[in-house]
């Protein structure tokens, strides 16, 4: 499912979160959203995901309003806050990403060892890491099979080890999926995404697009490689710019 921004805009206040923002997004492809903190890369995944309306502007999912798109059940969103709920095990908080969209909750124990919570699927969320709750909220954002997905820094609470292994792990999941990633990790950004926006500090304007010309299928080992270190130093130089 395509992603077309249009002239989006958003304000809060006073101040000017996302400048006339244009860019559309083809489906079955991951895009990173790359920029300085503060910048409104999350604002603009709230707006694709239908959490917070464009001021001026046209933002759809295909030919669909985002919330239509959310209300069947087509996307999902992981948030830099687990937003687990307490009272649930970790199987069920899972399993309720696929509730919400009214879909089975098939291949919810799977989908908990390849996050690497394999015996914690009865622990409730008090009993977790913050990096593992993260996790948790991952494979609930994935349990549905959206057609969009948004992850916003969904690794930023994780060690790095897992880090490295969920950035292996993942993709496979989402791939023919329209995912859209906000990380501040250039290596990340690079090694996940067919496309890296690069933002300008506040108000976001886009100042680079960057496309990955890498091999579909990416390990660990790609990010020594020449090809891997040119695309991210094409991705530092723009982010110097800024």
């Amino acid at each position: 499912m395509d992603i077309h921004c249009t002239d989006i805009t958003k304000r809060f206040g006073t101040t000017e979160a996302v400048a006339p923002f244009s860019v559309t997004l083809a489906a079955g492809q991951t895009t990173a959203l790359v920029g300085p903190s503060g910048c409104g890369k999350s604002t603009i995944l709230r707006m694709i995901a239908g959490l917070e309306v464009p001021d001026t502007g046209s933002l759809t999912l295909g030919s669909e309003a985002p919330r239509d798109v959310a209300r069947r059940g087509a996307l999902s969103m992981a948030f830099q806050d687990p937003s687990l709920l307490p009272w649930r095990s970790v199987r069920a908080n899972i399993a309720l990403g696929a509730e919400l969209a009214r879909k089975p909750a098939d291949g919810v124990d799977a989908l908990i060892e390849l996050v690497g919570l394999g015996g914690f699927a009865d622990h409730r969320p008090a009993e977790l890491s913050g990096g593992m709750r993260q996790r948790a909220a991952i494979a609930r954002s994935l349990i549905s099979a959206p057609e969009v997905l948004l992850l916003d820094e969904p690794f930023g609470a994780v060690d790095a080890m897992t880090r490295r292994r969920l950035n292996a792990d993942l993709p496979p999941l989402w791939r023919g999926t329209t995912v859209v990633l906000v990380t501040h990790s250039v290596q990340e950004a690079v090694l996940l995404s067919d496309r890296v926006l690069v933002l300008s500090q506040r108000p976001a304007r886009t100042v680079a697009d960057i496309p990955v010309t890498l091999p579909a299928s990416r390990d660990s080992g790609l990010v020594e490689t020449p090809e891997f270190l040119a695309l991210s130093q094409a991705v530092f130089a723009a982010l110097e710019g800024v």
